[in-house]
């Protein structure tokens, strides 16, 4: 993970826990597959990406979880679920953040997209 990503997850777990997440893994092997985060809130399971860009990217950082990422952390949660017996609600999140030079902005999108099989 380049330096950029391994701030933005430590900047999006920061947020989560003072947002009233617990953090039960970072960065979840399932194969080859991975999830950012996963945490829980009352009764969801939130499956995290987390996708840091600079101020100089001309696309969002939202708009790089395109639906194959989609489908292989959809695949990895499927995997989690069962690994530990989940039967909560799932949820697929999105927290993109963009660093500028003196600062950065934060944005949760909760329920970014949805299993479509």
């Amino acid at each position: 993970m380049n330096e950029l990503g391994a701030k933005g997850e430590e900047l999006a777990v920061l947020y989560l826990r003072q947002n009233g997440f617990k953090i039960r893994f970072t960065n979840w092997q399932y194969g080859h597959k991975e999830i950012d985060i996963i945490a829980e809130k009352g009764d969801t399971i939130h499956f995290v990406e987390v996708k840091a860009r600079s101020q100089y990217y001309l696309d969002e950082p939202k708009q790089a979880v395109v639906r194959r990422k989609q489908n292989n952390i959809i695949l990895a949660a499927d995997g989690f679920m069962q690994k530990y017996s989940e039967s909560r609600e799932a949820s697929f999140d999105i927290i993109g953040i963009v660093f500028y030079k003196n600062h950065h902005e934060l944005e949760f999108i909760e329920n970014a997209f949805e299993p479509n099989f």
